[in-house]
């Protein structure tokens, strides 16, 4: 894969990822999915990094997974292994290009899709999605997974899966439930009607609508405020809120208290406590 379709750059503690392919509006091969993975795990651990934007160029944030032969040809390659010309020259561990076993496509979503939002979930660092235009499918997905939505005003929200008769990936049958109520998420899958940046803001799946213009700024003021807190608290934050929809409230609670009792000896949370007595503003250093 070119290293410009996925552009990372690193300023002011903030990793800004841009997805680089507006020709095909983004949508995502498998090479650009394991750098995005690779990229999020290595913002997730380098103490340099204390927040992370999502975005892409062009009309598009993510149009999903690249089914026009990018995607499709990668994942169908990762799974087979050619044989040679005749059927007969076969061995028994081998099988024919294209042709699929049980298991292959459960394996493909998991190690794909599935590891890719999870890679965002997982990411201990706050992660702002700056939606730029249409974000559909698994891109629709990966801009969910993200702990903050900005949209610009032309972005569009579709779950396009139903169009192609397929069943929705990258975790949206667990997100967008969370997100909107079963019934919403839903009408949303079974019909893929596309949703308005305005409409997304309205249903709780977007923090704020800007004008197309802004998004970037937006995009830079927020991180930077982000990249100025405690970021241990707050990836103790992430891991509470996200632990907490599946939790009941025996288990919410000792999670909380377990990540107080982390946190308090973290040099930013006596930073706090010290800046407060003193009637000064925190300087957070990240540790």
């Amino acid at each position: 894969m070119p290293v410009s379709e996925v552009l990372h750059v690193v300023d002011g503690q903030v990793a800004y990822l841009t997805l680089n392919r507006p020709e095909a509006l983004n949508a995502l091969t498998p090479a650009q999915r394991d750098r995005l993975i690779q990229l999020f795990g290595e913002a997730s651990t380098d103490p340099d990094v204390r927040a992370v934007v999502l975005t892409g160029t062009g009309r598009g944030f993510c149009a999903g997974a690249d089914l026009r032969g990018g995607a499709g040809a990668g994942e169908r390659a990762a799974g087979e292994r050619v044989a040679g010309d005749g059927a007969g020259e076969r061995g028994a561990g081998e099988r024919a290009a294209g042709e699929r076993v049980a298991g292959d496509v459960a394996r493909m979503i998991r190690e794909g899709a599935q590891r890719l939002v999870a890679a965002v979930l997982d990411c201990e660092k706050p992660v702002i999605a700056a939606v730029n235009g249409t974000a559909a499918g698994l891109g629709a997905h990966l801009a969910l997974a993200c702990d903050l939505v900005l949209a610009a005003e032309s972005a569009r929200f579709i779950e396009v899966f139903v169009r192609r008769g397929l069943v929705p990936d990258g975790g949206g049958a667990y997100l967008l439930p969370r997100l909107v109520g079963a019934r919403r998420a839903k009408e949303l899958m079974f019909f893929g009607d596309a949703l308005s940046a305005p409409d997304a803001e309205r249903l709780g799946l977007v923090n704020r609508v800007v004008p197309d213009g802004e998004l970037d700024k937006t995009a830079r003021e927020w991180a930077a405020r982000l990249a100025g807190g405690p970021t241990r608290a707050l990836a103790l934050t992430k891991q509470l809120v996200n632990a907490s929809l599946d939790s009941d409230r025996g288990t919410a609670f000792a999670a909380e208290a377990a990540a107080q009792e982390i946190n308090m000896a973290t040099a930013d949370a006596q930073e706090g406590v010290a800046s407060f007595v003193e009637r000064r503003s925190p300087e957070y250093r990240g540790r």
